[in-house]
């Protein structure tokens, strides 16, 4: 389960990534769906640490923030 949550981990960070550099509006949106889409089954198949440190981080690094 891991490797698979991992491939589509990848999945959606290189789409992500290709939908905020390109150029054409069609191409860009469907990419950022799939991004999503990818986002969401990497969730469904993560094991529970892995999903604790993709909310953690984001959420520790917003508190970090602020008492800066």
């Amino acid at each position: 389960m891991l490797v698979a949550s991992l491939i589509t981990l990848g999945i959606a960070s290189m789409s992500a990534f290709l939908s905020l550099n390109l150029q054409e509006d069609i191409v860009k949106v469907s990419m950022g769906c799939l991004a999503l889409l990818s986002l969401l089954v990497t969730l469904i198949l993560a094991p529970w640490i892995l999903k604790l440190s993709l909310v953690a981080v984001p959420l520790y690094f917003e508190r970090f923030k602020k008492i800066l």
